[in-house]
């Protein structure tokens, strides 16, 4: 049994470990070759997140979801390089959104060289990650643009904020689903398009791909509010000083507005005020992490976990099933 990729995925036969070690290594190859520009400026800007590092999760779902087919076929790993790019030009955007200084424990690409270049070079992945799929056909193209449309839609939505009558924990899940839960479903779709199997289990990959996006994003909401060393290399609170909202905090705000106990009020208030203030962000970490609605977030990262463990029910018993059976556990136990 060898440890790979994110989370410390256990695989437990050898030619699945080689074939997922030999992806992502080529994986890592494609990155790189597809950040290089002739203008050296561009090339170390476009390259700055992909040297930080980072899980990969979403290549590691291309391929093991190709293992329901044929793992070696050609588009297989290009494919995995266009989910990657895309998800690294998400979070040049998203730090400039959020004025973030920090992503996987580096300056963030704003913080070093302004908001102008880290737009800018987030397009620039895109525009790569366009040119590999145009060598992958017109289905692939057509699936990217249809999640990329609602990754964008979910980036809105969150801006906007739910209108007027919408339950603002649902408006999230559907912020969530579109902002991560595409673009998992994606990697799950590519990697069983590419292998060639039939579109019984391409279905059943995106749909697993989907409801783990969305346990994936909601284990992060837990973690901000309740680990001491935050994976992502951003430190505990960070989407609490910065007033983003997350599972944990909408579902304090809707047992305030339900029930009016004063001990939760108390604490709504005191995440209204200023989280810039050390003490004031360190009082409402401790408060949120022994409240009931920190629990409840995780109890729904368990539910979304498990119905993506649900989905993989129909596909043959193998190692690559097992393996995706193992990513649901280890995406909980991130939140537990």
């Amino acid at each position: 049994m060898t440890v790979v990729g994110p989370f410390g995925l256990s695989v437990r036969d050898q030619a699945l470990e080689a074939d997922v070690q030999t992806g992502l290594a080529a994986v890592e190859a494609g990155l790189l070759e597809a950040t290089k520009s002739e203008v050296p400026f561009i090339t170390e800007a476009a390259q700055h997140l992909v040297r930080a590092g980072g899980k990969r999760f979403r290549p590691l779902l291309v391929m093991l979801a190709a293992q329901f087919g044929d793992p070696y076929a050609p588009g297989v790993v290009p494919a995995a390089v266009v989910v990657e790019l895309t998800h690294l030009a998400t979070l040049y955007h998203d730090d400039v959104m959020d004025v973030a200084e920090v992503r996987r424990g580096v300056d963030s690409a704003n913080a070093r060289w302004g908001n102008s270049v880290a737009v800018l070079t987030g397009d620039f992945l895109f525009a790569r990650a366009s040119h590999i799929l145009a060598d992958l056909g017109p289905e692939a193209v057509r699936v990217q643009a249809e999640a990329f449309e609602r990754l964008v839609t979910g980036q809105i939505l969150e801006t906007a904020g739910p209108r007027d009558g919408r339950d603002p924990v649902d408006h999230y899940l559907d912020v969530i689903g579109g902002k991560t839960g595409s673009l998992i479903a994606v990697s799950g779709r590519f990697g069983a398009m590419m292998s060639g199997v039939d579109e019984t289990v391409v279905d059943i990959l995106t749909q697993y791909g989907e409801r783990l996006g969305v346990a994936f994003q909601l284990a992060d909401d837990v973690l901000d509010i309740a680990s001491d060393s935050h994976e992502s290399g951003k430190t505990p609170g960070t989407d609490l000083r910065e007033g983003i909202p997350t599972l944990p905090v909408l579902l304090l705000r809707a047992q305030a507005e339900a029930h009016g106990l004063p001990e939760d009020l108390a604490l709504v208030e005191l995440l209204d005020g200023d989280l810039a203030d050390d003490a004031r962000h360190a009082e409402a970490l401790r408060r949120l992490r022994v409240h009931p609605a920190l629990e409840q977030a995780r109890r729904d990262t368990v539910r979304y976990a498990e119905e993506a463990r649900a989905t993989l029910t129909p596909l043959p018993e193998c190692y690559a099933k097992s393996a995706l059976v193992e990513l649901c556990d280890a995406v909980v136990h991130r939140a537990g």
